[in-house]
């Protein structure tokens, strides 16, 4: 008895660990966890079109009229949504693809409230690097499903966004050892989950009111999911709910936010370009020989850069390094889009997607001294082109070909705040 009393030896932890396990399998046993009448988005686990990324054939271009076997030379390589901003994101093997982008990108962001109001939370906040280890899944319905049915929940809110964060570390040595040894031998749970769903069902919309929400400088009205946080997402994020008052919040279709600046007019393409919470336009183009480039030159810091860091929609191989600086219109799969401006990049890459830690210099470093090349933002390197298509709806695909339409000059044209005007626009 007075073994068990003493909390600082590490023995009597782990007898009690033993003592308790029948109790704690039952309990914590993980739990593969699949929405009724829905599928899962995406490809399987542990498949990435993206497992040769570090092949030193993609520092090199090819001409874009060579064929690879039946498939294009210039061709999207992979797909990426990031459901929830700065968070992990889905890799797919086709995406529609909506006016905001593509479907379910950056459609969710959290926040938390200060003196403006709410404000967007990301990889950029001091503190929050660990987002990025917060992964995401989408399930819709699926009638094929044998457990199908009309009236459920996840059918009447067209489908579920699973989130999933690593378990939050206990105070004190004793119990952070008791609680490894757990999860290693498959007692405990290494990663929390809980789900939301994609959009309020009608008649529970009351339950998620439209609040504004600071993303740079718009304040577009997004459903506040905040009740359905658990408590111990707060504790993973390392915040105290007495001090910050962390939300969840879902961008609204009917509240979406209008582009400007570089991207083409409406008078030019037949609607009005806009996005949920991307940063500034729907979609985000980077090229694997141009990611090479840089790669190389941070491999003395982080030898194995990853593209992902770069959090880009569409990658694609076949043009060479930097090719994609001039390019105003493409042709993706057949659908004309815009290329509108390139992307100024900050220092968010220099968080590892995979350990969420941040590094202290790179890649913002590299980027910097050799890729301020737009006179629109001499301070900022580029990386990566933003997109807007010229249609509001379609399918793009892995494999689809990239054919360069028209080339140009591009300056880039920095956020205004609202009343602002482009001048000679």
């Amino acid at each position: 008895m007075s073994v068990l009393k003493y909390s600082g030896d590490l023995v009597s932890w782990l007898i009690l660990l033993i003592c308790c396990l029948p109790i704690i399998v039952l309990c914590s046993r993980p739990r593969q966890i699949r929405p009724k009448g829905c599928r899962r988005l995406g490809l399987p686990p542990g498949k990435s079109n993206l497992h040769d990324e570090f092949d030193p054939k993609y520092s090199s271009g090819v001409s874009p009229t060579r064929k690879d076997g039946d498939l294009p030379a210039w061709r999207i390589k992979a797909l990426f949504a990031y459901p929830l901003k700065s968070c992990g994101g889905i890799e797919l093997q086709t995406s529609d693809v909506v006016p905001t982008g593509l479907k379910f990108d950056r459609q969710f962001v959290f926040a938390e409230h200060g003196t403006e109001g709410w404000n967007t939370r990301t990889l950029r906040n001091a503190g929050f690097q660990r987002l990025a280890l917060i992964h995401t899944e989408i399930w819709v319905p699926d009638p094929s499903a044998q457990d199908y049915d009309p009236s459920l929940p996840e059918i009447k809110s067209q489908g579920v966004m699973i989130i999933s964060y690593p378990r939050p570390q206990p105070q004190g040595r004793v119990k952070m050892t008791c609680q490894k040894i757990g999860m290693a031998i498959g007692i405990l749970r290494c990663r929390y989950s809980f789900q939301v769903p994609l959009l309020p069902p009608q008649a529970l919309v009351s339950e998620y009111p439209l609040l504004p929400v600071k993303i740079w400088k718009d304040k577009p009205l997004a459903h506040d999911y905040s009740a359905l946080i658990p408590p111990s997402l707060h504790t993973y994020l390392g915040l105290n709910p007495s001090v910050s008052s962390l939300a969840l919040f879902r961008a609204s279709p009917d509240h979406t936010r209008p582009i400007f600046r570089n991207a083409p007019r409406k008078e030019s393409i037949g609607f009005q370009p806009n996005t949920a919470f991307a940063d500034a336009y729907p979609i985000h183009l980077l090229s694997l020989s141009s990611h090479r480039d840089i790669a190389a030159r941070c491999a003395y810091a982080i030898p194995k850069l990853s593209i992902m860091r770069f959090r880009a929609n569409i990658i694609v191989q076949g043009p060479s390094a930097f090719a994609e600086d001039h390019w105003k219109r493409i042709s993706v799969g057949g659908v004309e889009i815009h290329a509108a401006c390139r992307t100024v990049r900050c220092k968010l890459p220099n968080v590892d997607p995979v350990t969420g830690v941040r590094h202290p210099a790179e890649p913002d470093r590299s980027l910097k001294s050799y890729r301020r090349i737009d006179d629109g933002d001499r301070t900022n390197a580029c990386l990566g082109m933003q997109l807007v298509p010229a249609i509001e709806e379609f399918v793009m695909g892995v494999g689809d070909e990239v054919a360069v339409l028209e080339t140009g000059v591009h300056r880039y044209i920095k956020m205004l705040a609202p009343g602002e005007k482009v001048e000679g626009v």
